[in-house]
């Protein structure tokens, strides 16, 4: 009997060496890593970023650049609910949206993402996010805070974006920023990229190509690979190069050469039609540098101020300019002036191309109208009035002149 207790000590003793051993080798071994590095860390627009890293083999790898310049942006949610039938109208706006935003994807999710970047312009940021894993890496953006009211077409004319709700929580902002950063970047290659090339053994590596119009500053890099398992922050500069300045309200920047002859152009011809040049610079700079149109809406007004100061002064020295005319007609100008930059605000860049579009198709067709046989016969008349008031102006400071040369 004492044999056999003396042999399960021992077997005792043994068993429990092997677990405290076993024990010791688990503290021991190194805690999962991932690494990343960039090939520099100042950057020129349209320069390729090389990216490099390692984490644990076999795991994929996400890489989120944000810019730190942060851009406001702001939606209004008109869609039909589904459930309800109703129509929401709540109006979202963040400032806290990134100027510049990127998360690069493994290549083994390239399928997933050409499926939701097919649907064109239903395409979803979150579907993007959960069907190719990459929501682990919407970080910085997840982080913005969402403001909303509930808007209605009484407070629009009113020039108010309607009455404000509660705000947000974590979650309902992480929400909400989602369509956001779509109306912000509208299409899945300017947020997404299946580029990263993960090997066996864990490494990585990646390329991206930072934009021409990029903003300038600082940005943020990071891999990871879930919630809790990243690489250390690693930031890199952008600089502009000469002519180029950075506009912090379209969140871009740009080579100001290009739009300061544009504007040379458009304006004179501008001018000559009496509408200082703005309902032809607008869709230039959408199309040309990509500006938002909210932004472009708002910029182009300044830039109208001057030529049609210009224009003023030089059509007052022609006699061509009736002040009751201009003035009645301004007084009532007031109203779309102070109406129209809330609608703007709240309307797509699709919905705002088609009623531009169709404004100046009217306008067009009126002028094109005007230019035909029919017409002109039609409006001798008129074209006998504008002579006589050309001759009686030219008179009246012919009088003037000989007035002053008496004194």
């Amino acid at each position: 009997m004492k044999i056999w207790i003396l042999f399960l000590a021992l077997i005792f003793f043994a068993s429990g060496n092997a677990f405290a051993e076993q024990t010791q080798e688990q503290v021991t071994l190194p805690q999962e890593q991932v690494t990343l590095s960039l090939d520099k860390s100042v950057y020129e627009g349209g320069e390729i970023i090389k990216i490099k890293g390692k984490a644990p083999a076999g795991r994929p790898v996400y890489i989120e650049i944000a810019s730190e310049k942060k851009v406001q942006v702001s939606r209004l949610d008109a869609r039909r609910d589904p459930d309800t039938g109703k129509i929401p109208y709540i109006f979202y706006l963040s400032k806290d949206i990134p100027a510049l935003y990127m998360i690069l994807m493994p290549k083994e999710v390239e399928e997933a993402y050409k499926i939701e970047a097919a649907k064109d312009k239903d395409w979803s940021v979150s579907r993007m996010l959960t069907t190719t894993g990459a929501d682990v890496a919407y970080i910085t953006p997840g982080k913005a805070v969402v403001e909303r009211w509930q808007a209605s077409i009484l407070a629009t004319i009113m020039g108010s974006r309607g009455e404000k709700l509660e705000p947000l929580d974590e979650k309902g902002n992480r929400r909400q920023s989602m369509p956001l950063m779509k109306a912000r970047f509208r299409w899945p290659e300017r947020m997404f990229s299946p580029t990263i090339k993960i090997n066996e053994d864990g490494t990585f590596e990646a390329e991206y190509k930072l934009p021409d119009n990029a903003p300038s500053g600082n940005y943020t890099v990071i891999a990871v690979v879930d919630k809790d398992l990243k690489s250390e922050t690693v930031t890199f500069k952008h600089e502009l190069s000469f002519g180029e300045l950075y506009f912090d309200r379209a969140g871009q920047s740009l080579n100001v050469i290009g739009p300061f002859l544009l504007a040379t152009v458009v304006t004179t011809f501008g001018v000559l039609m009496g509408a200082g040049g703005g309902f032809i610079l607008n869709p230039l700079l959408i199309f040309i540098y990509g500006i938002p149109h909210t932004i472009v809406a708002g910029s182009v007004l300044p830039t109208v101020l001057f030529s049609q100061a210009s224009g003023i002064y030089n059509y007052t020295r022609i006699k061509f300019i009736s002040w009751k005319l201009g003035v009645g007609v301004g007084l009532a100008m007031l109203a779309g002036g102070f109406i129209g930059p809330k609608l703007t605000e709240m309307i797509t860049l699709e919905q705002y191309k088609f009623l531009f579009g169709w404004v100046l198709l009217i306008l067009g067709a009126i002028m094109l109208w005007q230019t035909t046989p029919k017409y002109i016969e039609r409006n001798k008349k008129e074209q006998a009035i504008l002579k006589e008031f050309k001759r009686r102006a030219e008179e009246a400071a012919a009088k003037k002149a000989e007035k002053k040369l008496q004194k």
